[in-house]
C-alpha cells in the first residue's frame, strides 16, 4: 500500500511529466500547423524549435520569480488551467489568420512570426511549471535537498517530453487530425488544472466562469477548424501532410485535384477517355521515353501521388514492370479509391522514402520519373544532390532515362535552386536536357523538367525528321530549352553535406 506521503510527494513530478508531454506534442504539431502557409522547410523547423524554446526560457525565470513570491499549489494550477485556455484560443486565431497572414509573409521569416503568434504564450505558462514545482516540492520536502528536488522535477519533465515527442511522432499524428491533437491537447490542460483547483476549495464563480468561456471557445473551434468544407470529397490529415480531394472544372473540364497542404500535387479529369489523357501538362513528359528510350521493361515512378503518371504507362506498357515509391502511405488507398488507379500484377508499390528504396533496390530501370518537387514550398533537398542522381545513374540500365519535375526559372540570378540543379546533373549524367513545360520566357516560375540521359549521344531535337513520328516528339521540339547558352560557372554542385535548398528556394519566391 502507497503511504499518504509518497503519493503527495509523486504528484508534482507526475504534473511536470503530464504538462512536459504536452509542450512537445505542441512543438512537433506545430511544425504541421504551419507546413500547409510556409512549408516544411528548415525555417519552419528552426522557428517553431527557437519560439517553443525562447517561450520555455522566458517560462523557467518568470515561474522562478513568481515561485519566490506566491508559493501555491493554487497558482500552479491556475498556470496550467490557463495554458489550456491559451492554447486553445491563439490555435482558434490562428485558423482565422493564418490564411490571409501567410500571403503576405515570406516562407523565411512568416513561420518565425507565426510561430510567435500561436506558440509563444501557451509555451511561456508551461515553461513556468517547473521552476515552481521545484519550489513547492523543496518547501514541502526541505529534507530531501533543492539539488536532489531540482533533478528530480527536470528529469521527470524532460522524461515527460520524450514521451510526448514519441507519441505525437509514431501514435498522435498518424491517428488523428492536427487540428483534433491540438484542441484535445487543450482540454487535457484546462482539466488537469481545473480538477485541483475545485479541490484546493477555489470559487465557483471562478471555475463556472472559466468552463462557460473555455466551452465557447471549444464549440467556436470545433465550428471554425474542425468542420471540413462541404465540397470537399476527402479532407484529413495524412503522415506528412493535410490531403484533400475536391472536384472542380479545370480547362473547361470535370476535374478531381489532390492538394498536399497548400499545393495541388495531382488532377484527373473526370470525362478522360484513357489514362494518357492527363491534366497537368507536365505530367504528359512521361512518355518522353518514346524518344529516348522506346524499349521500356522496368520503370519507377518516385512521388506517386494520384498515380496520372504510372497509370498511363501502364496503359502504353501493360507488359513492363511499374514500380511506385510514395512516401505519403494513405495515398495509395486514395488513389484507387478516387482516382481510378487499377490493381495490377505489374504494379508494385512501395511505401516509404523513394531515394531509400532506390538504395535498396537492384533493379535496373529504363525509365526513372522523379516527381517530388511537387511544390516550391516543399522541396525535399535529399532528392537534389549529386549523391542522389549518382545513386540514380547506378540504377539505370544502359540508355536509360531520369526524368524530374521541377518549379522554377531559368534566369541567371544569383542564386538559383534550378541553375544549381542542372549543374549538378550535367556533373552525373552523360547528358542533360531541360523542357520549359508552359512558356519560352526562361523568368517565368513554371514547371521545367529535366532530363538525364545515359547515353553518350546528344538528340538533336532541332530535326524532326530523326524523331520517331509520335506527339510528345513535336511537344519536346517545341519547348525544349538550349542549356548550352547558360553560364552556370558560378552555381554551385548540390551535395548531400551543403545543399541550401530553403534559402534558393525563398530566393525564388522572393521575385515571384
Amino acid at each position: 500500500m502507497i503511504k499518504k506521503s509518497t503519493l503527495n510527494f509523486a504528484i508534482l513530478p507526475a504534473t511536470v511529466f503530464f504538462t512536459g508531454a504536452s509542450v512537445l506534442i505542441i512543438e512537433v504539431v506545430a511544425l504541421r500547423v504551419l507546413s500547409p502557409f510556409f512549408g516544411s522547410s528548415m525555417y519552419t523547423v528552426s522557428s517553431v524549435i527557437s519560439v517553443v524554446l525562447a517561450a520555455l526560457s522566458l517560462g523557467y525565470y518568470l515561474g522562478g520569480k513568481l515561485s519566490d513570491k506566491y508559493p501555491s499549489y493554487s497558482v500552479f494550477f491556475y498556470l496550467i488551467h490557463a495554458s489550456g485556455v491559451m492554447l486553445l484560443l491563439f490555435h482558434l486565431i490562428g485558423a482565422l489568420l493564418l490564411p490571409t497572414l501567410s500571403e503576405y509573409l515570406s516562407i523565411s521569416f512568416g513561420p518565425l512570426l507565426a510561430s510567435v503568434l500561436l506558440f509563444f504564450f501557451p509555451g511561456l505558462l508551461l515553461g513556468m511549471l517547473s521552476p515552481y514545482a521545484v519550489k513547492l516540492q523543496s518547501a514541502s520536502y526541505p529534507s530531501r535537498g533543492i539539488g536532489s528536488i531540482a533533478g528530480l522535477i527536470s528529469f521527470w519533465s524532460t522524461f515527460g517530453s520524450i514521451v510526448g515527442s514519441i507519441s505525437a511522432g509514431f501514435y498522435l499524428i498518424p491517428t488523428f487530425g492536427i487540428n483534433e491533437i491540438i484542441i484535445g491537447n487543450s482540454v487535457a490542460l484546462f482539466l488537469f488544472g481545473l480538477g485541483p483547483l475545485i479541490v484546493l476549495g477555489i470559487r465557483m464563480r471562478y471555475y463556472v466562469t472559466t468552463i462557460l468561456v473555455f466551452t465557447f471557445l471549444f464549440l467556436l473551434s470545433w465550428q471554425i477548424v474542425l468542420q471540413h468544407p462541404s465540397s470537399a470529397l476527402y479532407q484529413e490529415d495524412g503522415l506528412y501532410s493535410e490531403l484533400t480531394i475536391i472536384d472542380r472544372m479545370y480547362q473547361d473540364r470535370p476535374t478531381r485535384f489532390l492538394t498536399q497542404d497548400q499545393s495541388s500535387s495531382g488532377a484527373m479529369f473526370l470525362d478522360a477517355t484513357n489514362p494518357t489523357d492527363l491534366a497537368y501538362d507536365y505530367t504528359r513528359y512521361y512518355a518522353a521515353y518514346q524518344v529516348f528510350h522506346p524499349d521500356v521493361q522496368n520503370a519507377l515512378v518516385i512521388g506517386g501521388g494520384v498515380n496520372s503518371i504510372s497509370e498511363a504507362l501502364h496503359y502504353e506498357l501493360p507488359d513492363a514492370r511499374i514500380d511506385i515509391s510514395e512516401i505519403e502511405p494513405s495515398l495509395p488507398g486514395l488513389a484507387e479509391k478516387y482516382f481510378s488507379l487499377t490493381p495490377s500484377d505489374n504494379i508494385v508499390y512501395y511505401k516509404g522514402d523513394g531515394r531509400r528504396m532506390l538504395q535498396d533496390s537492384e533493379t535496373q530501370y529504363d525509365l526513372i520519373f522523379s516527381d517530388v518537387y511537387y511544390s516550391l514550398y516543399s522541396v525535399p533537398g535529399h532528392f537534389t544532390t549529386r549523391e542522389f542522381f549518382e545513386l540514380t545513374t547506378e540504377r539505370l540500365s544502359k540508355n536509360g532515362l531520369f526524368l524530374a519535375n521541377m518549379i522554377g526559372n531559368l534566369s541567371e540570378n544569383k542564386h538559383s535552386l534550378l541553375l544549381s540543379e542542372i549543374k549538378t546533373m550535367q556533373s552525373v549524367f552523360p547528358n542533360v536536357y531541360a523542357f520549359l513545360v508552359h512558356s519560352d520566357d526562361v523568368s517565368r516560375n513554371q514547371n521545367i523538367i529535366l532530363a538525364g540521359h545515359m547515353s553518350e549521344t546528344r538528340i538533336d531535337f532541332s530535326d524532326l525528321d530523326d524523331l520517331p513520328d509520335l506527339d510528345i516528339s513535336k511537344m519536346l521540339s517545341d519547348t525544349v530549352f538550349d542549356l548550352e547558352t547558360l553560364d552556370l560557372s558560378s552555381y554551385i554542385v548540390l551535395t548531400d553535406n551543403f545543399a541550401p535548398v530553403e534559402f534558393l528556394t525563398a530566393k525564388i519566391l522572393q521575385n515571384k
